[in-house]
């Protein structure tokens, strides 16, 4: 007997097929939905989730797949289904009004709208069946679908209200507090968790962006709380002990049990976080901790086309980490005695299990591999153990290629090649960076998703701005020129599509973009950071590298549109005070003169690159620099040998040919503005 479908049978989202047989007659957001919704007189349940997250599963079996509660939906509503993954837009209205409605947020998210996209409910998951308080969904639909009949008018007259709220504009200072800085890195202190690492209790997520603006901001106070976080994480059952690469966030303090999803950008940001501190203090365990995060990607989340996948789920067999745990009785057929003993103590590995089910809070039997100090397993042992976990059935992985969490790959790839002199990782982001242009790009407008060759979705504010980012750290890396055009069109496109002109800041969605109740602008960092945040900086290098003075005042503008919300929680916008830091610290600006094949050009760039300079830009005269960085034009030779010209604050030293003389002069300039 075939399969029952819906309309998301014909869909490319992983998550979105995942409930293509659902008995509940889903719709993709689109007219078709809103049009029947009309016609019908039913309001739209929408139900945004995404593929790897677990409880999005939990609510699908339980409710989803339940004939009972599908006839219900079907019945009372319209049934959208969304991939906040594919449509951020979207998620980020919706969540929103849930954090508006309930003071809280999370995934799956459950909207209740009108045909008309104003909404009147928000909830996160929702049982079948009520219990402990939280009211079920067969108890809620008919409540719902009561009060849309029998008090309509009270019903709208809410949902346009609550619309009315999400749009309002923010009032409010519009000069940003001058302590900014100081009190975001105090309140880190304050709140950092000197026993365990991290920031705040449980649950605790990798705070890389907070780690980066704490590396910059004070280097030496802040190695303690950096070196804490980065240590507990990489020994943690956080972090993937066996194939390498950060789970989505730790349950508790300790950093043991962990919510087992992979995030491509999770990846990304941590791995930038470890070069920075690598950069900063030279410790080779951070450099280790980034080089099997991209062992990781480059092994599991590449497509063969060079593009990064999005994630892999935490379940497998209907399981949240069966995948990644381990009895001692799978150890023992596995390793030999000394092989065995070794791993018993090394990770902390008990008969009855070394952690306790978040429900019944009873032993599993499973153990969680996890350290408590440096020493490892050897290599022999880890690959005999992952050779024996690849055997298991794999956790689904999401093969959707999104433009900005590839951007943000690639930043960290480029970056790692130029820090660690490693080019094959500089070679796998150029890979990622030709694909995204290849697939992603047409005549300078980017498109959001890839999967399975086709694109689809108008690319958003955090496609360009991480894209632009992942761009310009490559041409630092590659110098190669087209890398720092395209960069420049993908910033004219953001400039002409996304700014806002009345008040500043750029908006998530394009100006020709779909019309949805509200056009969404936002600089909160949050697990990601905001397409905002990474745009001023992207702004403040590009107007340092071109000279182009206009995109340091559009950066400005936009800060100061956001100004009364970062006043209040400057801790909440880590990646804009790196913004900031680099416009308070004056910057540097290198040009470098010569041809890139001379061995002495070459010296030339090592000396630039060993001196850390968080806040520095860097061109290297080639062909065609003159038409986008004008001022280079008279940066010639010294005497026929190469040259690097210096400027910071607006000011310009003398030409250097001396690569000791670059790095002097470099860290001279780096100590005034520490």
């Amino acid at each position: 007997m075939p399969k029952q479908t819906n309309q998301l049978i014909h869909e490319k989202s992983p998550y979105l097929l995942q409930h293509a047989h659902n008995p509940v007659d889903w719709f993709p957001w689109g007219d078709e939905a809103f049009r029947k919704a009309r016609e019908e007189d039913k309001p739209v349940f929408l139900s945004i989730g995404y593929a790897t997250c677990h409880w999005c599963h939990v609510m699908a079996h339980e409710s989803f797949e339940n004939p009972e509660a599908a006839a219900a939906l079907n019945e009372a509503f319209v049934c959208v289904k969304v991939d906040r993954e594919e449509r951020p837009d979207i998620d980020e209205i919706y969540m929103t009004v849930c954090q508006m409605l309930t003071r809280s947020g999370g995934w799956p998210l459950t909207v209740v709208m009108t045909p008309e996209k104003q909404p009147f409910f928000a909830g996160t998951y929702i049982p079948l069946e009520s219990r402990f308080g939280r009211t079920g969904l067969l108890e809620l639909v008919p409540r719902l679908s009561d009060a849309w009949k029998n008090q309509r008018e009270t019903v709208v007259k809410s949902a346009a209200e609550l619309t009315a709220a999400l749009a309002a504009p923010e009032e409010g200072a519009t000069v940003l507090d001058e302590d900014l800085l100081e009190r975001t890195f105090e309140d880190s202190e304050e709140t950092f968790d000197g026993q365990h690492g991290g920031f705040g209790s449980a649950p605790k997520f990798p705070s890389p962006h907070r780690l980066v603006f704490l590396i910059r901001q004070n280097p030496e106070a802040a190695r303690p709380m950096v070196d804490k976080t980065l240590t507990a994480m990489h020994r943690g059952g956080v972090w993937d002990q066996i194939g390498f690469g950060m789970h989505r966030y730790s349950t508790d303090r300790e950093w043991l049990v962990p919510h087992f999803e992979k995030m491509l950008y999770d990846q990304a940001l941590t791995a930038l976080a470890c070069i920075e501190a690598f950069e900063a203090y030279g410790d080779e365990p951070y450099r280790r901790m980034a080089e099997e995060i991209f062992e990781y990607v480059l092994r599991d989340m590449t497509a063969p086309e060079g593009g990064f996948y999005s994630a892999e789920d935490a379940d497998s067999e209907g399981i949240e980490g069966k995948f990644y745990v381990w009895s001692l009785d799978e150890l023992r057929e596995l390793l030999d005695s000394d092989e065995l003993a070794m791993v018993v103590k090394i990770f902390h590995v008990q008969a009855d299990g070394n952690f306790r089910d978040e429900s019944s809070r009873r032993k599993t039997g499973d153990n969680i591999l996890h350290r408590s100090g440096p020493e490892n397993v050897s290599e022999e042992i880890r690959s005999k153990l992952f050779a024996a976990r690849e055997k298991r059935i794999h956790p689904l992985k999401d093969t959707k290629v999104l433009a900005d969490w590839n951007g943000l790959m690639i930043a960290a790839l480029a970056k790692a090649g130029r820090v660690f002199d490693d080019p094959q990782y500089a070679e796998a982001a150029q890979r990622a960076a030709d694909f995204v242009w290849s697939e992603l790009q047409d005549n300078g407008r980017l498109t959001h998703r890839w999967r399975e060759g086709q694109a689809a979705v108008p690319g958003q504010l955090t496609d360009y701005a991480f894209m632009i980012f992942g761009l310009l750290e490559l041409y630092e890396t590659s110098f190669d020129f087209q890398t720092l055009e395209k960069a420049l069109t993908l910033n004219d496109a953001v400039l002409a599509q996304f700014r806002d002109p009345r008040s500043g800041g750029f908006y998530l969605t394009a100006d020709d973009a779909e019309p949805l109740i509200v056009r969404p602008k936002s600089i909160l960092d949050g697990a990601l950071p905001s397409g905002n945040s990474i745009q001023v900086m992207n702004l403040l290098k590009l107007a340092r590298m071109t000279g182009r003075i206009e995109f340091e005042k559009t950066a400005a503008r936009t800060a100061r549109a956001f100004a009364s919300t970062i006043n209040r929680i400057p801790s909440a916008f880590t990646q804009a005070l790196q913004a900031i830091q680099f416009v308070k610290s004056g910057g540097i600006d290198v040009v470098i003169v010569g041809d890139r094949g001379l061995p002495a050009t070459q010296a030339l760039i090592q000396a630039v690159r060993s001196a850390r300079q968080p806040n520095c830009t860097v061109l290297l005269k080639t062909p065609g620099l003159e038409t986008i960085a004008p001022f280079t034009a008279d940066m010639r030779p010294v005497n026929g040998a190469p040259a690097v010209y210096i400027c910071r604050s607006f000011a310009c030293e003398r030409p250097f040919t001396d690569p000791e003389a670059v790095r002097d002069a470099m860290s001279e300039m780096h100590q005034q503005t520490v």
